[in-house]
């Protein structure tokens, strides 16, 4: 939004959906600095969204939180390998998500 987009298609959204919106409404509020804020305190977990294949963290990430019952993945994608899901919890720990 920052370089001109009018919004955002946004992975995390997902799992957090009113940080999300805050994000938004702030900046487009006129409140770039809270949206900058909010935005780089959800970086590291934005990043952790990535370190496999799209969807397979965010479907982790909301088994772990309870929003889903069952992270299966249709093929040819797999499940999340054991470090990364260490990796992922923790993520998710430090951003107060579990």
């Amino acid at each position: 939004m920052s370089v001109g987009g009018k919004g955002v298609i946004s992975v995390i959204s997902n799992l957090l959906p009113d940080q999300t919106v805050a994000i938004c409404r702030a900046w487009q509020g006129g409140d770039p600095n809270t949206a900058r804020e909010n935005h780089a305190e959800l970086l590291p977990l934005m990043r952790a969204m990535f370190m496999e294949s799209n969807p397979i963290p965010i479907k982790t990430a909301m088994q772990m939180k309870g929003l889903i019952k069952s992270a299966e993945l249709r093929l040819p994608l797999c499940a999340m390998s054991a470090d990364n899901k260490e990796k992922l919890a923790r993520a998710l720990q430090e951003a107060g998500v579990l």
